[in-house]
């Protein structure tokens, strides 16, 4: 079994508890780092059955989780965000997905994102990204007035939360349009499908990115930090790109 399959088994499994609350809603609701970043007791049962998978299957690997936490220093882990998307999964909207990723030596070697409709989006490093059984790939985008982009906001307030509006509201006015449909796993996996041409969010955490990076790099797209470079460990902020469109991105970021 590869770590894609063991990657895989676990998003099932977690799968299989979020599926008894398509129709429903979870009864404990709780705040974490501000009124509006929630969580539910379905993300820790989601995270608990990914756990069990990994247990069965890569024991000698870590586990880095966003409801239980890890080790964050290992040169090997798995990283999972047992709900990216809670406050969609909370309200009934089904764009929520279970997010995988393997990293070694901060290289991500796997990544799978599971949606709420049952869409799986998987790639392992030199492979391709595919969408089931469908090879995805980004789009031929070459100008930023013709791209659709996908972006979203920090739970939290910021020294920097006006500028990061400021872009917003300049990224709005050179493109066809921007999207914010709250799961960052996801719109990572509209990059590599070529449905976003790009894609930019601050602050984000480990876990939000995981699955879905390697996702637009293995359908030939550009991953970096905000402003170049690898991204961070913590506080991630992350431009993906189908790379005709990264440095005119970056470019439109750097004007605020």
């Amino acid at each position: 079994m590869t770590e894609l399959d063991v990657a895989r088994e676990a998003a099932r499994a977690a799968a299989k508890i979020l599926a008894n609350y398509r129709f429903s809603r979870p009864t404990a609701i709780n705040s974490k780092s501000a009124a509006n970043d929630l969580v539910t007791e379905v993300d820790g049962a989601c995270e608990a059955a990914i756990r069990d998978v990994f247990q069965k299957h890569t024991p000698d690997i870590h586990v880095l989780g966003e409801e239980g936490g890890g080790d964050s220093a290992a040169p090997t882990r798995w990283v999972v965000d047992p709900i990216d998307g809670t406050t969609n999964f909370v309200h009934g909207f089904p764009y929520y997905a279970v997010s995988i990723g393997l990293q070694v030596d901060g290289i991500a070697e796997v990544g799978l994102v599971l949606s709420a409709t049952g869409e799986e989006y998987s790639a392992a490093r030199g492979k391709g990204t595919f969408s089931n059984e469908r090879r995805l790939r980004v789009s031929d985008c070459r100008t930023l007035d013709a791209a659709l982009l996908g972006t979203g906001f920090p739970y939290v307030a910021r020294p920097d939360h006006e500028r990061i509006l400021a872009i917003w509201r300049s990224m709005l006015l050179k493109t066809h349009g921007i999207r914010r449909p709250g799961a960052a796993s996801l719109d990572l996996a509209q990059v590599a499908a070529g449905a976003f041409d790009g894609f930019w969010e601050f602050h984000l955490g480990p876990w939000d990115v995981a699955g879905g990076r390697l996702l637009v790099e293995e359908a030939g797209g550009r991953v970096s930090a905000i402003g170049g470079g690898p991204l961070a460990d913590t506080d991630v902020s992350i431009l993906a790109s189908n790379g005709w469109l990264h440095d005119q991105i970056q470019a439109v970021i750097d004007e605020p």
